[in-house]
Parts: C-alpha cells; sequence; structure tokens
C-alpha cells in the first residue's frame, strides 16, 4: 500500500532559526539566550566539533549534567554532519564505557567530575576526551560558526542508547527526519507556542526528555532546563520561570502531587505530559484536582518509534487508563496472533508504522530484523515497522489501552532496564551462583528491582558487599530494591530458571 505523502522536513539544527531572534530560547543558570545568541552558539559548536571530528558522520558522545552543552549538542552535532550519541548522566563508568566503545565515538565531551571516574581502558584508543568547559570555550573563542545544514533529511543524526530485555544498551538509530517530525508532531497535539516556557527535568539522553527541547524549539518556545534533587525544587522553577509546560514519569508525579503547591505557581501551567509508565486513575484525580486549568496528556512510546500516543486531555477523566489513539504522524495497528488486524476488544501486538519509524539497532543486524520487520499488510504506509512486544487493547471507541510486555523488560520511576545487566555484575560478583533479577508492581516507581540469588553461603557478610559491588558497578535507578537469597532456584521443564514462577511468588 502506498505511504502518505511527507510532510515537509528540515535538518534537526534548523530547529533554532524557527524563533523570533530577541525572544528567550534558553534559560540557563547564569544568563539567558535570546533566539540569535542560540543560533551563534549552535554555530561556533558546530563549527569547533568538525575541526575534531575524524570524518562526517563521526560519533560524539556528550555525558554532562543539563546546560548549555547538553542542550546545544543535538543541533551543534547535527549542523557539523556528525552523530550525536548522548549518554544518561546517571549511568556509571562500566555502562558509558560500553556506550562509548559500541558506538565508535571519536570524541566523549563531559563534566569534569563524571569523566575523573573513568577508569584505565574505559575509553578506547581513538576517541579523544575533553571536559565540558574546554569545549564551550573553545567554541565560543571561534571568530566564525558554520551556517545551517543542507543534510539529507534522512542522514543519521543521533543513536540514544536504550536497555533491552537481555545484555548491554543498544543503540536506536534516529536521522534528521524522525527527531524533526517528533518535534512538530509534539508540538502540534500539545498546540505549543512561542509564549510557551518548558520546564525540562527529564534527562536529555531519553527521546522523551529530549524532545522537550526541539518541540518547544519548534514552536519558538522557552525551554528551562533543570536538575533537581527534590519536588520542591520543580515547584520553585515552576514559580520563578513561569513555566507553561511540564513533563515527568509517573514516579515523579506522585512526588509533585503529595506536596503543597501554592495557587499562583500551580495557576502557571498549562500541560502537563507524561509517559514512561501509566498514571494511576487516583493519581490522574488528585493532578486534576492540583492543576484544574491545566490539560493533562497522558501519551505511550517507545525509543523505537520515539512516541506512539497521546490521550485528548478531554478524556482524561472518563478514560484515565487509556493510551489514547496514534500520534500526528503515526500509524498504530493492533495485531492478533494471526497476524491480523485485531477486532474491538481483542488483545493483539502494537506494531507503530510511518515516518517516526527509526533506522534499526546501531551495529546489531540481529536485533534490528527481531523488532523491525515489515508493516502489515493492513499498513496505509507500508516500509518497516516497529513490533513492539507490547500487548494492547483497542475499545469500540478507538482508544487503546495497555495490557502487558511481552518481554523480561524492568520499567522502574520511567526507566528501562535490562534484567541482564544486573544479573552479570551480581554473577561477576563471585558471590552469587545464579541470580535473577525481576519488577515487582510498586505504587511509586511502577517497578521495583527485585534480585534473587543463589550464593555460595549467603552469609551477611556476603549480603552486604554484594550490595556493595551492585552500587559501584550499577547506576543508582537500576538498584535492586530488595535481595533475596535463595537455596535454590526453581526450574520449568526445559531445565531454566523459572522467572515466571518466582515473579508469581513475589507478587503473592
Amino acid at each position: 500500500m502506498r505511504a502518505e505523502p511527507e510532510p515537509a522536513i528540515r535538518p534537526l539544527d534548523h530547529l533554532v532559526l524557527r524563533g523570533s531572534a530577541e525572544a528567550p530560547a534558553l534559560v540557563l543558570r547564569d544568563r539567558v539566550l535570546s533566539y540569535e545568541a542560540l543560533r551563534g552558539r549552535v554555530g561556533k559548536l558546530s563549527a569547533w566539533l568538525r575541526e575534531r571530528a575524524s570524518q562526517p558522520g563521526a560519533r560524539v558522545a556528550t555525558w554532562a549534567a543539563k546546560g548549555e552543552l547538553s542542550c546545544l549538542m543535538p543541533l551543534a552535532a547535527a549542523r557539523a554532519g556528525l552523530v550525536h550519541v548522548p549518554i544518561n548522566p546517571l549511568l556509571k563508568h562500566a555502562q558509558v564505557a560500553h556506550i562509548v566503545a559500541d558506538s565508535g565515538a571519536s570524541l566523549l565531551l563531559g563534566t569534569p567530575a563524571r569523566l575523573a571516574t573513568l577508569a584505565t581502558g574505559d575509553v578506547p584508543d581513538g576517541c579523544a576526551v575533553i571536559e565540558e568547559p574546554a569545549a564551550l570555550a573553545g567554541a565560543a573563542s571561534l571568530a566564525e560558526g558554520l551556517p545551517p545544514s543542507a543534510a539529507d533529511p534522512h542522514q543519521l543524526a543521533a543513536i540514544l542508547y536504550t536497555s533491552g530485555s537481555t545484555g548491554l544498551p543498544k543503540g536506536v538509530m534516529l536521522s534528521h527526519a524522525n527527531l524533526w517530525l517528533g518535534a512538530e508532531s509534539v508540538a502540534t497535539y500539545l498546540v505549543l507556542g512561542p509564549a510557551d516556557r518548558t520546564l525540562t527535568v527529564l534527562p536529555l539522553s531519553f527521546d522523551y526528555g529530549q524532545n522537550q527541547l526541539f518541540s518547544t524549539w519548534y514552536a519558538g518556545g522557552s525551554v528551562v532546563p533543570l536538575e533537581y534533587l527534590t519536588a520542591r525544587d520543580v515547584v520553585k522553577a515552576v514559580g520563578r520561570h513561569d513555566v507553561t509546560t511540564l513533563a515527568a514519569v509517573p514516579p515523579l508525579w506522585v512526588q509533585l502531587a503529595e506536596i503543597d503547591w501554592p495557587t499562583e505557581t500551580a495557576a502557571r501551567l498549562q500541560r502537563l505530559t507524561n509517559s514512561g509508565g501509566a498514571l494511576t486513575p487516583a493519581l490522574v484525580r488528585r493532578l486534576r484536582e492540583l492543576f484544574p486549568q491545566a490539560r493533562l496528556f497522558a501519551m505511550y512510546g517507545l525509543t523505537e518509534a520515539f512516541r506512539s500516543t497521546y490521550l485528548d486531555p478531554t478524556l482524561i477523566d472518563t478514560h484515565p487508563t487509556s493510551i489514547g489513539r496514534a500520534i500526528p504522524h503515526a500509524e498504530i495497528l493492533v495485531i492478533g496472533n494471526d497476524g491480523q488486524l485485531a477486532e474491538d476488544g481483542e488483545e493483539g501486538e502494537l506494531v507503530h508504522c510511518g515516518p517516526l519509524v527509526a533506522q534499526g539497532y546501531w551495529r546489531d543486524p540481529v536485533r534490528t530484523t527481531e523488532r523491525f520487520r515489515p508493516a502489515p499488510a493492513a499498513s496505509r504506509y507500508g516500509g518497516m515497522a516497529v513490533w513492539s512486544g507490547d500487548r494492547v487493547r483497542r475499545d469500540g471507541d478507538g482508544l487503546l489501552y495497555f495490557v502487558g510486555r511481552r518481554d523480561a523488560m524492568i520499567k522502574s520511576a520511567g526507566n528501562r532496564i535490562s534484567p541482564q545487566e544486573i544479573e552479570d555484575v551480581a554473577l561477576a560478583s563471585g558471590l552469587v551462583a545464579e541470580a535473577v533479577a525481576l519488577g515487582v508492581a510498586d505504587p511509586r516507581l511502577g517497578q521495583a528491582v527485585h534480585l534473587i540469588v543463589r550464593g555460595r553461603r549467603g552469609s551477611s557478610a556476603e549480603s552486604t558487599e554484594l550490595r556493595r559491588i551492585l552500587l559501584q558497578e550499577l547506576p543508582n535507578f537500576m538498584q535492586p530494591q530488595v535481595i533475596h537469597w535463595r537455596e535454590a532456584l526453581p526450574l520449568g521443564p526445559n531445565g531454566k530458571i523459572d522467572r515466571t514462577a518466582l515473579a508469581a511468588e513475589l507478587a503473592a
């Protein structure tokens, strides 16, 4: 079936050309950059990057807190003809080493404190490491920057690393077109405009977090990056910067709903967006009470296709558990076990078709062919589709409802966590003979990480040492809430550890 006509697409760095020259574009701690200033900074940083890049298409990685570098790099790298690889600031040296090596990055930029934690051998030969202050100073010293790029919109622009149910994080390849259309889509259905100010509390290494920048700049609005320690920091920032738009994941919404908001501050928010897990009906009611004037958008997405669905805010009170319908530029099909379109009320796999579909996994053809497969015959787009593995159902009104995941992925506090990553660290400690990491339902986190191990002896000293090793090797969001020591783990008919039995036991 023929695809729909593709909308107008520009190279990603053209996003900064859309705002009025004197309008505020980026609100930093010590200064505000207008769109004119932002264009100049992007141009100079891109020129500085090109001088240091090994070749066109080279990968440049950033491992930094939210600030000027992390906000400008996605556009500057794109303008320089390079591929940006943002690394989650919460990751530790082992995960960073994997991402830098797997991406083949020729340059790693980061905050000095983070770079200082890297061990000998974490950065491969041929990858230069430069601290953030030196990079920004070097770019600012240039007399001229690069002009807006004329890149092919289908050229690779970024690799975002996301955890899979098995193994280390894999890199999702995103083109200029993927990111541009994602920005246009979100700006459209959120009805963002030049007067809007977006508080970016989510990590910019995530597609949801990064889109906070792109959709706001597409609309000509202002971005306010925030590294917060507590929920009250978010409340203060909303009031201080007259924030109109706030995106968060369910655990943060829970925290924000539990504290008192000054009436004037709460009234500033015009739209709230949620992804990375479902909102409970009780939490929806609480948010609607706190922010009656704000439109609440429940959404569903996956890095392999950016964002798939959103629920019209007018339906949130009556359909609080729905993930809604397809966003602009997305086609969402529910495919049954027979490979055909599922009937209303019938459970099936969510399949995402259309121009938001990524280009596959970086240097991983096996996993690419597993997840990226030809679109179902019923698709109006055709081409490649993302077969999500997530189970959903569609009601008679066309609204979609999430049912469950097919794989073993743990979704905790908005983070996608690979069980195998946790298990590998536990086994490498030498303290345990077998290890299973599972997600257990948790009202605040969505799922809490539980680790079940069969130890050599299971002494208290070994338990303490295992905790120490996990804290050293894994980021905080991967830490098990509970470690269960067992003398034996249940086996299934095939002789493998019975994860289903363990999950049922923990859920009881």
